[in-house]
């Protein structure tokens, strides 16, 4: 290019040099004829005139060679634009470059790379070169929507004097004059356009500028389409990698074990649990016979894969076999075909525990009611976190330590408290609730848990503490006292509570937590000895049993509301009594 640049250089002055001694040779005839006429001599007029000619057209030429020099070195500038272009991934870089070149070219003053949406058809500016660091088009947008619209080329020396575009208030407005717009075309499909204007002068764009522009414009679409082609292969590759790693963590985080082969029955995939079940090493497995690895004879595994093949269905396969490192296990084998029939599919479960725990809950059933043991399971199979589920909690407070006579021993104080328990215990079962936790003197029961699903929960609860009144007073008859007031005290209170299992993996209880169960025992602590405090929300559950009716079977003696710890509004309480 340098040296083409030189030969270049040396034409353009020989062309001077040429130019200069033939304009010389003019002005000399000239001055010789005018010498010549003071003589009454003169020279034939042809001469001159064919001179005259020859000066025209050397200017001519000379104007042509510049011309195509001109021309020429928009060429090469395209060729090395091209080259650039789809030498680098970071194509908004090239681009700009691109087009800062080519605003020197054409002597525009700003460019625009604009892109079409081929969904929307809204129109994104990628490219701004020359626009006063302007982000938005500057430009004529009417001009732009029709060559994308039309998909040709629209070049006008003159806008304000074009009747084609004359009409447009952008162009009024911005005072454009030179226009040059061609579409980006890749496979006769319009992604966007190249834009170039000019404000100082008309006519500043020809035919050569156009055609500039088009290759320019022919090889940005190209590199533009590859770029976005490089971008969906490289989504494509992304999200490739990314499912084959969630594979292999679902592979490796399930409990079952994974094992896949070929129509050759080599092992191709093994994963984590396989490998922990069977007592053999993934590495070690993979690319190995499946006959060679499964604890199974070669007999019972050609039968399960004969049948898998002929029925193209799940088969399973339930084995007692022996591992050199676990010894007797009970192992479950489900063989699935793959979908295209060329292999296998296996599913290993270790059912050792499984089968032992169910023999366990068959001996219990020999001793205990099925349905006790099933709701056991319920609470077994319950998470650390629970359920939400409406209750009725009911605190009773038997007896406080303060309220013993001082002079008992442990022991004694010990024996004694377990009687005012036993009353409470017995009424508290006598009407299906369950016993949460003892702590001191207080009990706290609970109803319609997993364990006593009952809807008429509030109801048990307020009848279960009635009783443990009159139960009480035969304690208090047997014993020969008659406390005034009485030494029981009973809060009950309804609604949602967060019911299940709190502790750890090897030991938990069961228990519930939550407002409802706060509130509870704020109405045991609220309670007056001889008390049994209910909540209106517990009273309302109690007449919802009733069909909306008030039963009549009960006493509700007004209470001071309660204010609870956390709690703003006041809370309506009754102390209940039996008619």
């Amino acid at each position: 290019m340098f040296e083409s640049d030189g030969r270049q250089q040396v034409i353009n002055q020989n062309l001077q040099t040429l130019r200069e001694s033939l304009s010389n040779v003019v002005d000399a005839l000239r001055e010789q004829q005018s010498m010549l006429r003071l003589r009454n001599i003169s020279l034939p007029q042809s001469i001159i005139q064919n001179l005259d000619s020859v000066l025209a057209e050397f200017n001519w030429l000379q104007t042509r060679v510049g011309e195509d020099a001109h021309e020429l070195d928009q060429l090469r500038s395209v060729a090395a634009t091209t080259a650039t272009i789809n030498s680098s991934l970071d194509l908004d870089a090239v681009l700009r470059r691109s087009m800062d070149e080519v605003l020197k070219l054409t002597r525009a003053d700003q460019g625009y790379i604009v892109l079409q949406d081929q969904t929307s058809g809204e129109l994104e500016f990628r490219i701004a070169s020359g626009a006063n660091g302007a982000n938005e088009f500057q430009g004529s947008r009417s001009i732009l929507i029709t060559v994308i619209n039309s998909g040709k080329p629209l070049l006008t020396h003159d806008a304000l004097d074009d009747p084609r575009v004359g009409g447009s208030m952008t162009i009024a407005h911005k005072m454009l004059r030179s226009v040059l717009c061609v579409p980006l075309t890749y496979r006769d499909q319009v992604m966007g356009a190249l834009y170039l204007d000019s404000r100082h002068a008309s006519g500043i764009f020809g035919d050569r500028e156009q055609t500039l522009l088009m290759a320019f414009a022919n090889q940005t679409a190209v590199a533009i389409e590859n770029a976005r082609l490089f971008q969906r292969v490289q989504q494509s590759l992304a999200e490739t990698i990314q499912l084959n790693e969630l594979k292999e963590n679902v592979f490796e985080s399930i409990a079952s074990g994974v094992i896949t082969a070929g129509a050759e029955q080599i092992i191709t995939v093994f994963n984590r649990a396989a490998s922990e079940i069977l007592a053999q090493p993934s590495e070690a497995a993979l690319g190995q016979p499946l006959a060679d690895i499964l604890p199974i004879s070669p007999e019972v595994l050609e039968e399960s894969l004969q049948i898998v093949r002929q029925q193209s269905l799940p088969y399973d396969h339930q084995a007692a076999v022996n591992l050199p490192a676990r010894g007797e296990r009970i192992l479950n084998l489900s063989f699935s075909p793959l979908q295209d029939a060329s292999g296998i599919t296996m599913v290993v479960d270790d059912l050792t525990e499984h089968e032992a725990r169910e023999e366990r809950l068959m001996t219990l059933r020999r001793y205990l009611p099925g349905k006790l043991v099933d709701d056991i399971l319920d609470i077994d199979r319950l998470s650390m976190g629970g359920e939400r589920r409406e209750v009725t909690c009911l605190f009773v407070d038997v007896r406080s330590f303060a309220q013993f006579p001082p002079d008992l021993r442990p022991r004694q104080v010990m024996n004694l408290l377990n009687q005012y328990l036993t009353v409470a215990t017995e009424c508290i079962h006598r009407h299906g609730g369950i016993i949460d936790k003892y702590m001191g003197t207080e009990v706290m029961a609970l109803f319609n848990t997993r364990l006593n699903e009952q809807p008429d929960h509030a109801l048990r609860a307020l009848n279960a503490g009635l009783d443990m009144r009159e139960a009480y007073l035969q304690l208090y008859a047997q014993e020969g006292v008659q406390p005034d007031p009485h030494y029981y005290r009973v809060g009950i209170h309804s609604g949602v509570a967060t019911i299940g299992n709190v502790g750890s993996e090897t030991r938990r209880d069961f228990t519930a937590l939550g407002d409802t169960i706060n509130l509870a025992h704020r109405l045991l602590e609220n309670a007056n000895g001889g008390e049994i405090i209910m909540s209106q929300d517990a009273w309302a559950y109690v007449i919802g049993v009733h069909h909306g009716h008030k039963p009549t079977t009960y006493e509700l003696r007004p209470h001071e509301p309660i204010k609870a710890k956390g709690r703003q509004q006041m809370t309506t309480v009754y102390d209940m009594y039996r008619k």
